[in-house]
């Protein structure tokens, strides 16, 4: 597409930089990057311009003074831009001012991830979710703006006051349209855990690859897996949770690998509900793969972002958690090798590059090792009428040593908490 293409929206991206960081967070540059970033994701955007507005405090009514307002009013008009990206949380009055002022559509930061949202889902679990998140936000959005329509009275229209006005109408609709879709959602989901049960018949432990929104996890699950998932340089290519068997080296160990949607900072508290259901993979994985991007230069506040997602989630934290600095092809070479040093002396990180695969074979020996070590060894005393069993524990390979009783046999076994949970349903 050439840049003046008439196909496209003429966008300007604005960060508001509130003088309120702590160390970790970004600088109002790299927040300003990414928000551009996420506006090129979006697919019909041209993005024209990008500045960072630096406030005190914001405007209760527009958010910005009266000068900063005049001021981004003649580039926009300069520039014949249609749609304003702002960086952050717009209440819907002052998004309702600023269109009024300004003569542009508004989208902020929660409006535009929603967007890319919908426009990336494919599963029907996935559009689902994207639909409830997208209702959920459009319903804070009512403002009043059409009491006018009000019904003039109340009750069966003899007597009473004001009846329901529009905005209560509205919001009732989407009450429904919710409550519709949550019960397609709860189907979908039914699905999703009856596929989760059929899998944990089959004892293989699941590796779960979490982290920032291009920190290049599917690349690396493409690297480990084999596998064809849409690998790109853009914030989330990706959003529906994919799984692939994968054998490990020489252990041959197998083991289901999961690539879960990237997570980003100030995620929408919509979609981070609305995305539960997709990230219970990483609830119940056995081992957690946080995919960093080592070579960005705020890698350290985007992994304190992942982590407290997590924490949100509520990952247990015997969970074993392995850190892999990905990238480091994009590194100096001092750096790399400082990287590679620093990974090599910790145990549970690994410096590693999924493009050249630098790094990968030690990775899946380390998960191999990690998985086999969270066996344990057990006695259990069967009965001769527990033939079912014993020929489960059997099939399942965990037997290590067996002795006949005369109330029937006792069994070593050595198998993972996955197992046992299994056998006791048995």
């Amino acid at each position: 597409m050439s840049d003046n293409d008439p196909t496209l929206t003429r966008a300007w991206v604005l960060h508001p930089d509130i003088i309120r960081r702590d160390e970790l967070t970004r600088t109002a540059e790299h927040a300003l990057e990414e928000a551009v970033a996420l506006g090129e994701a979006m697919p019909g955007l041209e993005i024209v311009g990008a500045e960072v507005v630096k406030l005190k405090k914001p405007h209760a009514g527009l958010l910005f003074g009266k000068g900063k307002l005049d001021e981004i009013k003649e580039r926009l008009e300069a520039e014949e831009v249609e749609l304003v990206l702002i960086d952050g949380p717009v209440s819907p009055v002052q998004q309702r001012n600023l269109e009024k002022k300004w003569g542009v559509k508004i989208l902020d930061r929660t409006g535009l991830i929603l967007e890319i949202f919908s426009d990336r889902a494919r599963t029907r679990e996935g559009v689902l979710q994207v639909e409830m998140a997208a209702l959920s936000y459009q319903r804070t959005r009512l403002v009043r703006a059409w009491t006018h329509l009000e019904r003039q009275r109340g009750g069966l229209g003899f007597v009473g006051g004001p009846g329901e006005t529009q905005i209560e109408a509205d919001r009732r609709a989407i009450d429904e349209q919710l409550v519709r879709l949550r019960r397609q959602l709860a189907k979908v989901v039914k699905t999703r855990e009856l596929h989760r049960k059929s899998r944990a018949k089959v004892p293989f432990p699941i590796v779960a690859l979490v982290g920032y929104t291009n920190a290049g996890k599917s690349t690396l699950f493409n690297r480990l897996t084999g596998a064809d998932v849409m690998a790109k340089d853009m914030l989330f290519a990706t959003l529906d949770p994919t799984m692939r068997k994968v054998e490990l080296g020489a252990s041959g160990l197998e083991v289901i690998m999961s690539d879960t949607v990237g997570f980003i900072s100030n995620l929408p508290t919509e979609l981070v509900a609305s995305f539960r259901a997709t990230l219970e993979e990483v609830l119940s994985a056995d081992l957690i793969l946080h995919v960093r991007d080592i070579a960005h230069s705020e890698t350290a506040a985007q992994a304190a972002d992942v982590k407290a997602i997590l924490e949100g989630l509520g990952i247990e934290d015997e969970t074993p958690f392995f850190e892999v600095l990905n990238k480091v092809d994009l590194l100096e070479p001092d750096a790399a090798l400082a990287v590679e040093t620093q990974a090599a002396r910790s145990d549970g990180i690994f410096a590693v590059s999924s493009v050249t695969g630098s790094g990968v074979e030690g990775l899946l020996d380390a998960v191999s090792n990690a998985l086999q070590g969270l066996k344990k060894d057990e006695a259990i005393a069967l009965t001769f009428a527990e033939g079912r069993k014993r020929a489960w524990l059997f099939d399942q390979g965990v037997v290590e040593a067996e002795r006949q009783t005369d109330e029937g046999y006792t069994l070593k076994v050595r198998w993972t908490s996955r197992q046992s949970e299994q056998f006791s349903r048995l």
